[in-house]
């Protein structure tokens, strides 16, 4: 039988991650997210951490700079694309990722085939 595989962060289970004071925890992190969180959460990004805290159920929001915490694992946020509310499931392996990573602005063209020059004028 094959086991199931536990989650685990630069060696660190879920559980583990998510008592880690955030300082311990920034130091796992690449640097360009270390430094923001060193740096601190702005106003608005403080008001969605309380709301995730406290249970909120339906969070949608902006912050596409916000960095996706372990705490956040197993949560169904709406991150807005600039179009839209996109419904995103947290996992494990969204950690140190940012919210704008997770929900392209744009979407991939779609081309029809048949595009290009006609081959009607052949040469001979």
């Amino acid at each position: 039988m094959a086991e199931e595989k536990i989650f685990k962060y630069k060696g660190k289970t879920l559980d583990e991650l998510k008592v880690m004071s955030m300082k311990d925890f920034a130091l796992l992190l690449p640097s360009n997210v270390r430094r923001k969180i060193k740096r601190g959460f702005t106003e608005q990004e403080e008001i969605l951490l309380k709301g995730i805290k406290s249970g909120k159920k339906n969070i949608r929001t902006h912050l596409r700079d916000m960095i996706v915490l372990p705490e956040m694992v197993g949560l169904k946020i709406h991150i807005y694309n600039g179009k839209e509310f996109v419904q995103v499931n947290i996992v494990g392996e969204m950690i140190g990722m940012r919210f704008g990573e997770l929900v392209p602005t744009r979407k991939i063209a779609q081309h029809s085939s048949g595009g290009g020059t006609k081959k009607t004028s052949v040469r001979k």
